[in-house]
């Protein structure tokens, strides 16, 4: 898999247990901080009725999705149970303060 990586801002531009919104060729991708400072990035879209994930609860590894309270996790995209599905995650890294992203999901749904 090859990555091509796009510096999307600093650590301190996404408070933690917030996101912010970063817009692709492919739609918008919600760039999540934990508590932890753990950086991870979802398509914002929820995989039950689309909800803007970006605009959910952050709790440790996981978002609440705030249309319907399905709980996704952050690093893998899937649907906690008994919930079943899945939205894209996309590869960040975190190098010094800077978040980059690649648009290259990791995970495909």
């Amino acid at each position: 898999m090859s990555e091509n990586w796009i510096e999307i801002g600093q650590l301190g531009d996404i408070p933690q247990l917030g996101s912010r919104v970063v817009k692709s060729p492919e739609g918008e991708i919600a760039i999540f901080r934990n508590s932890d400072d753990e950086v991870f990035a979802l398509r914002n879209k929820c995989p039950h009725k689309g909800g803007p994930l970006s605009e959910g609860i952050v709790s440790g590894r996981r978002v609440t999705c705030p249309l319907h309270n399905w709980v996704l996790e952050l690093e893998s995209g899937s649907a906690a149970a008994p919930d079943v599905g899945c939205t894209p995650a996309y590869p960040v890294k975190v190098e010094g303060d800077a978040i980059f992203l690649s648009l290259q999901p990791s995970t495909d749904c």
